[in-house]
């Protein structure tokens, strides 16, 4: 695959159309040496950065254009976030106390740890199941199985409901068969009328379980501008273009740590992580599929990666860091 630049021009050309929801700068950019240190880390696939709703830059260094839906990872767990609020908001979950085994229904195993019956909605959201992890590691083995809720449901729990922090894939893709059920129709339809059609991005069909169940928490495809404009959506209150998406409410819960990473000590919500300095509220991928959002200085910021290699604090993912806040931040501020 060749490597593709999109300079200015060609952002603004490619782009006009496909984002008429955001409005390019005007003014020479300031972030010229910002994006040549990010060109020299070899996992890093593209970087955009908004200010105020304006895209400031935008390139793709290597792999697909900005307009191409790529694999986001984890980011999927945010969608899937979003995804619940909305269903809340319409009436089809009573709310975040809500259980999940009655909505689940014969999927529940009958050896399944009796915890398992009080296990809700919010417990899903903030990886406080019980349940035992299964990403990571735990991950290849669990996507192996016959039927990944059961599998999930059948082990042993680890912990009581609303206590530790317990960071599993399968907890989103049981959440996201619970969307599918109370909304009737699949995970992707669901995806694409409710995120994808106001926001006017693409989210193509992604990974299915045995049972035909479209994987809730990864693997879902969107564009790196699909990112921004996710990222702006949640920056704007839940709103894009005049259009309330996301209730005003569920962002700012979903805002909300509600435990905390054992690796990074960052503050966990309803998958948005939390940081200090910048306040920074921030998506992230498996490889270093990022989406940054700083509502004080009204910024998003949207990565992508290699989704074959892993970013680690102590490797990508603390260069992708240290990216944001030693030369984004700072050469953001010099606009104002």
């Amino acid at each position: 695959m060749t490597d593709q630049r999109w300079t200015r021009r060609t952002v603004m050309v490619g782009l006009s159309t496909a984002l008429p929801g955001l409005a390019f700068a005007t003014s020479a950019s300031p972030l010229a040496a910002t994006f040549d240190v990010a060109r020299r880390l070899p996992q890093l696939r593209s970087l955009i950065i908004t200010h105020r709703g304006k895209i400031l830059e935008a390139e793709a260094f290597r792999g697909p254009p900005l307009d191409r839906p790529v694999n986001v990872k984890s980011v999927s767990k945010s969608l899937i976030s979003a995804l619940t609020g909305i269903a809340i908001d319409r009436g089809e979950l009573s709310g975040t106390d809500q259980l999940i085994a009655p909505l689940l229904r014969r999927t529940v195993p009958r050896r399944a740890d009796r915890r398992v019956h009080d296990i809700t909605v919010g417990d899903m959201l903030s990886m406080r199941s019980g349940l035992q992890e299964l990403s990571g590691a735990a991950y290849g083995v669990w996507a192996n199985s016959k039927n990944w809720i059961y599998d999930a449901l059948s082990k042993p729990m680890v912990a009581d409901p609303g206590t530790a922090m317990l960071y599993s894939t399968a907890s989103y893709h049981i959440l996201g068969a619970v969307l599918s059920r109370v909304a009737g129709t699949d995970l992707h339809d669901l995806a694409g009328q409710r995120l994808g059609v106001p926001l006017g991005i693409d989210i193509p069909e992604w990974t299915r379980d045995p049972q035909g169940r479209f994987l809730g928490g990864n693997d879902m495809r969107i564009s790196p501008l699909a990112m921004i404009r996710f990222g702006e959506m949640y920056r704007r209150g839940g709103d894009w273009r005049s259009v309330r998406v996301v209730p005003r409410d569920w962002i700012d819960r979903s805002w909300t740590p509600y435990t905390a990473s054992v690796e990074t000590g960052h503050g966990y919500g309803w998958f948005l992580w939390q940081t200090g300095g910048y306040d920074v509220i921030y998506a992230r991928g498996y490889g270093g599929q990022m989406i940054y959002i700083l509502p004080g200085l009204e910024m998003v910021v949207a990565m992508t990666s290699d989704p074959s290699r892993p970013a680690r604090l102590g490797g990508h993912l603390g260069d992708l860091n240290r990216l944001l806040a030693e030369w984004i931040v700072p050469a953001a501020e010099s606009l104002a």
